[in-house]
């Protein structure tokens, strides 16, 4: 879930929403000034409910953020990279890197964010007591104290990706002593609520509470997805457990001339040869790669007139690796980079190149033989 608008960072982490956040933000902005406040404080005018209603979303969004960065906070103290925090339409994600290391990690990062939500809603609830004799304030107190208590309440849904799974697959993983075993657990979990989720969405469609079914099974829906992508991966890890990336890589890479044309590289490589990416080396030595993404990178109308080296990204600043890495961790450096391939290097002499296609072949290759 990659933001599309960055807001800023915190800690160092990048905080940014995604397009569907504004889609949510409205309807509960609108739903709170045209149903909520002036069902709960008819005597405030017009004009105050859409501003309690805009100032209510916005504190709602912060205690979401709040609660990812709870989640983030414990993920660096225990020396977990976070990629990125996003709002998007179900709330918000905190893209942590890494998985945690042991039963003990995994337990905290998860029950940090609804701890987080729990402790907001205390607060809220404090504000209300001392502010509900003034209805401009106690309005949005009361609020957010009872969609903090729920969020905290709905994120420990024992089901993954969920924090109750989280916390479910610690529990499972100190149990068993199978990270493995844990997030299979987890995730099957996390199927069974999101089809409950989905089954309840019908049901209160045919009650004939359109909007709200359509809601709870669309949130089933995601659920399922997340739940169903993190049962593949987990069988993914599994199965590249102990493959180190020069026994996956290819050896035999294309290499290119410094000064080749990139409309000459379009025309007889990639078009005609299907590659997309390439070395680019002069008597030997390598100077650095070519791919598909940075060739678009450069206008149509330029390719006569720029050079492979021109477009390569030099081998300097090019993520490597060395062919006795393991797959996994070679897999982790190229959804970090955001990148699709790797040069693997040995002291400084390229040796091949390992790519996501090469990952899948030998995945769908070990399932054809049933290993």
């Amino acid at each position: 879930m990659e933001a599309s608008f960055k807001l800023g960072r915190i800690w160092g982490i990048p905080v940014g929403l995604h397009t569907s956040w504004f889609l949510i933000f409205i309807l509960l902005t609108w739903s709170l000034f045209t149903g909520y406040f002036p069902a709960e404080y008819p005597q405030l005018s017009s004009v105050t409910h859409v501003i309690l209603g805009l100032i209510t979303s916005i504190m709602f969004f912060g205690s979401v953020l709040a609660h990812e960065l709870g989640h983030s906070f414990l993920a660096l103290r225990n020396e977990i990279p976070v990629r990125g925090i996003t709002l998007f339409i179900f709330g918000g994600v905190a893209q942590i890197e890494q998985e945690p290391r042991s039963p003990g990690v995994e337990f905290r990062v998860a029950i940090a964010g609804p701890l987080v939500s729990l402790a907001l809603a205390i607060i809220f609830g404090g504000f209300w007591l001392l502010d509900q004799a003034i209805p401009i304030l106690a309005a949005p107190s009361l609020y957010l104290m009872r969609i903090n208590f729920l969020l905290a309440v709905f994120n420990m849904i024992p089901g993954f990706p969920l924090d109750g799974g989280r916390v479910l697959r610690a529990g499972v993983w100190w149990y068993t002593k199978s990270f493995h075993k844990a997030s299979q657990v987890a995730a099957f979990s996390g199927q069974l609520v999101a089809f409950a989720f989905i089954g309840f969405g019908i049901y209160t469609i045919f009650r004939g509470e359109f909007l709200n079914g359509v809601w709870l099974a669309f949130i089933g829906w995601f659920l399922q997805n997340a739940a169903a992508s993190t049962y593949a991966q987990t069988n993914m890890r599994q199965a590249l457990q102990g493959i180190s990336v020069g026994q996956v890589m290819e050896r035999d890479c294309p290499k290119i001339p410094s000064l080749l044309p990139i409309s000459h590289l379009v025309d007889e490589h990639v078009l005609l040869g299907g590659q997309r990416c390439f070395f680019v080396a002069d008597n030997g030595s390598l100077l650095g790669m070519l791919t598909l993404r940075d060739i678009t990178q450069i206008p149509k109308q330029k390719w006569g007139f720029t050079t492979a080296r021109q477009a390569m990204i030099p081998f300097q600043k090019l993520i490597h690796v060395d062919p006795d890495t393991e797959l996994l961790t070679a897999m982790q450096i190229m959804d970090n980079s955001n990148v699709n391939q790797v040069p693997v290097v040995v002291s400084g002499q390229l040796v091949g190149m390992l790519s996501r296609e090469q990952v899948v072949h030998y995945l769908r290759t070990r399932a054809e033989l049933g290993i």
